[in-house]
């Protein structure tokens, strides 16, 4: 499963999960994805066909970022880098801050049955999430220069348009997150946090404590709740300025799967490649959030970008 290709080029590796067989399966394949995610990797990279993308969504589902290097006899899906040169440039773009977009692509696999008869033909298998080269501008652009209201808007319909009716939301302050709320038609607390489920307000201008208490409601209730924020100041901060009333203890009572960043992609590129920052005041959290995150930064349109725990002086 690659460990034997580290060693001989003398690279460091870990070593997740028992895969007792000489050889190695499909089986493996999920095992290790599934190892990776928990490991707290911020994107499975595979090597493979088909077949093996199959595995990987399998193990995934269309909810972790992936991406496949081309290394298989069928290659019908839409997961895999056109080489094994455009992944790495890819890669290399993700980690150097460049706006890397995200994209739900088809996972898909020859019809046996019909191969047999001579006939080609692909069956789609579901899709999965793929980074690919973010384009800057995309439908909200006005004389070439992103317009923050036309993008709010954007971004305002696709996350009410994906909300959960069971869920209940913390949207924290913000341009951005108000364009939520006006899309939801509720009045916002421009500097507040507020507390909507099923499209009704339940709590305007919350505190550290009624948000502790409504998540721990949820959980009681066999229900989640998510927390929206946007990234406030300057520096690019997602917890720690603005939005202290989203403490680490509420953070950790929702879930950190729980949580959905917006903000516009001219916002994201002031930052020159450097990352979002995290100052939950709690500085274990603050690792685990860290890593590269999906960040909603239009309708149906996502980008893949670094948090980084604050370091003094920022």
């Amino acid at each position: 499963m690659g460990s034997s290709v580290l060693a001989s080029l003398d690279l460091p590796g870990e070593l997740l999960g028992d895969y007792p067989g000489e050889y190695s399966t499909g089986e493996d394949s999920k095992q290790a994805a599934r190892h990776m995610v928990d490991a707290g990797a911020d994107i499975v990279v595979f090597v493979g066909g088909d077949g093996t993308a199959r595995d990987i969504y399998d193990a995934l589902g269309d909810s972790f970022p992936v991406l496949g290097i081309p290394a298989g006899v069928k290659m019908h899906s839409g997961v895999f880098a056109v080489s094994p040169e455009a992944a790495g440039e890819l890669l290399v773009t993700l980690v150097q801050g460049g706006l890397v977009g995200l994209a739900l692509q088809e996972v898909r696999d020859i019809d046996e049955q019909a191969f047999r008869k001579d006939i080609v033909r692909s069956r789609f298998y579901g899709e999965m999430l793929v980074p690919s080269q973010g384009r800057y501008l995309q439908h909200t652009k006005v004389g070439g220069v992103e317009n923050a209201d036309l993008v709010a808007v954007d971004i305002a319909a696709w996350v009410v348009e994906s909300m959960d009716k069971k869920c209940t939301y913390i949207i924290g302050p913000g341009s951005t997150t108000a364009a939520i709320m006006a899309e939801l038609g509720l009045a916002n607390t421009l500097l507040g946090v507020d507390v909507v489920r099923g499209g009704q307000l339940l709590r305007s201008d919350a505190n550290e404590q009624t948000l502790l208490a409504l998540a721990a409601l949820q959980a009681d209730n066999g229900d989640r709740a998510a927390i929206i924020v946007t990234v406030i100041g300057g520096q690019g901060h997602v917890f720690g300025r603005g939005n202290q009333q989203i403490s680490a203890a509420v953070i950790r009572a929702v879930g950190e799967r729980n949580i959905q960043i917006v903000a516009a992609k001219s916002k994201i590129t002031a930052l020159a490649g450097r990352p979002l920052l995290l100052d939950t005041n709690d500085p274990d959290l603050d690792m685990e959030l860290s890593g590269y995150r999906p960040i909603i930064t239009g309708y149906a349109d996502e980008i893949l970008y670094r948090l980084a725990v604050c370091i003094a002086g920022e």
